[in-house]
């Protein structure tokens, strides 16, 4: 595996961790951001993994 797929694969880990505990949050009635702010969030880090993809073909 070379650098920068390890470094994509642990922002994929730190980012299912952060969803994770966000989901958590929210099934016990804490909501810390809105349904927009999160689609943004991950709109952006989607758009960030498509780009790599098409740079490495």
């Amino acid at each position: 595996m070379d650098i920068e797929a390890f470094t994509l694969r642990e922002k994929m880990l730190k980012l299912q961790e952060e969803l994770l505990a966000v989901e958590g949050d929210r099934l016990v009635g804490r909501a810390e951001t809105t349904p927009d702010e999160l689609d943004k969030y991950l709109g952006g880090i989607i758009d960030e993994v498509e780009h790599r993809k098409e740079a490495s073909i």
